[in-house]
């Protein structure tokens, strides 16, 4: 299988090792942000570079594009390579407008090709642990998930950019992904944010806190926040129930119950990107499939968009269709 790959960043290499790694793919074209970068990236990769993603997209020896640039972009590139009849793999989120993403699902099955959106949080030891511990906390009444990242000073780069990297929750849907995965359908959505900006295009910090409630009742509160104004680094998951807690702070986790803590092991976070890419070829050579659906996606995506409101009028917003 022909791959093309849009990006040249982090993720964007994690998914040219992978695509190397498996006889099944043949990385065919790559295209970055600068002529200079995509060329580097290509002559490390044993590839060849291209101008655009539009040039990109129209090859006919390409099976496959993956995306894996700015968040801005992902609805546009992705949109022009199922038109072009290209299986898409796209870095979440699948768009940053709510209507686009919803508009790409049903573009992809009318070209009956694949969409898949990368959620590989859910692929995660911390939510594999997550998932196999639940049970054992009862019902589950409260959750708090904050992931506090301080940079000082803040790089002035794409994802300290409003444009490209999109409305925290929504560049950042993991974190709202999470807790989808585990505990449905959301009913309620209230969400504020800050952010600190010298500049219009750019900040130096922002920080976003969400309060969901559940279908079943469960209270969850999010928070996001990276840059210079904030001074100590947090990655904690609390899960309470009305049979114990767990706790999952940074690389380690515990079950605590009535008089007694248990550790838990967290695994890795290692390897994610090739596991996905691994997964996504075993499901188009062999029918195999995916561990998330795109509609599975595109719901937190709703979820998203309604904290986005949420935050700029400072309503609660209702999720109606969450008890259906």
């Amino acid at each position: 299988m022909r791959v093309g790959l849009v990006g040249t960043g982090y993720a964007a290499k994690l998914r040219a090792e992978a695509l190397l790694q498996d006889e099944r793919s043949h990385l065919a074209a790559v295209v970055g942000h600068t002529p200079q970068t995509t060329e580097i990236f290509a002559q490390e990769y044993q590839t060849s570079s291209v101008n655009s993603w539009q040039e990109l997209v129209e090859r006919e020896d390409l099976d496959l594009v993956v995306i894996s640039t700015v968040n801005r972009d992902h609805g546009a590139i992705a949109h022009a390579a199922l038109t072009h009849g290209k299986h898409v793999v796209v870095e979440y989120p699948l768009a940053v407008d709510f209507t686009e993403a919803e508009e790409l699902i049903a573009l992809a099955k009318t070209q009956n090709k694949l969409l898949h959106v990368e959620h590989i949080e859910l692929l995660g030891g911390l939510h594999q642990a997550l998932k196999q511990n639940l049970a054992k906390v009862g019902d589950v009444f409260y959750v708090r998930y904050s992931t506090i990242n301080p940079q000082n000073p803040a790089p002035r780069k794409w994802t300290y950019n409003h444009e490209l990297f999109g409305f925290p929750l929504i560049g950042a849907i993991s974190r709202l992904h999470r807790l989808v995965d585990l505990f449905g359908k959301v009913f309620t959505v209230n969400c504020h944010q800050r952010y600190w900006a010298l500049e219009s295009e750019y900040y130096q910090t922002c920080l976003c806190t969400s309060q969901l409630c559940f279908s079943s009742g469960l209270l969850a509160q999010v928070i996001y926040g990276k840059g210079e104004t904030l001074w100590q680094p947090e990655r904690k998951f609390e899960v309470h129930g009305e049979k114990g807690a767990l706790i999952f702070d940074g690389n380690t986790g515990y079950l605590i119950q009535s008089g007694e803590t248990t550790p838990i092991d967290v695994g890795t976070r290692r390897g994610l990107f090739a596991k996905d890419t691994t997964m996504v070829l075993d499901h188009l050579f062999d029918g195999t499939p995916l561990y998330v659906t795109p509609e599975e996606s595109l719901y937190t995506l709703k979820v998203a968009d309604a904290a986005q409101r949420a935050a700029k009028t400072g309503l609660t917003i209702f999720l109606y269709d969450a008890v259906d």
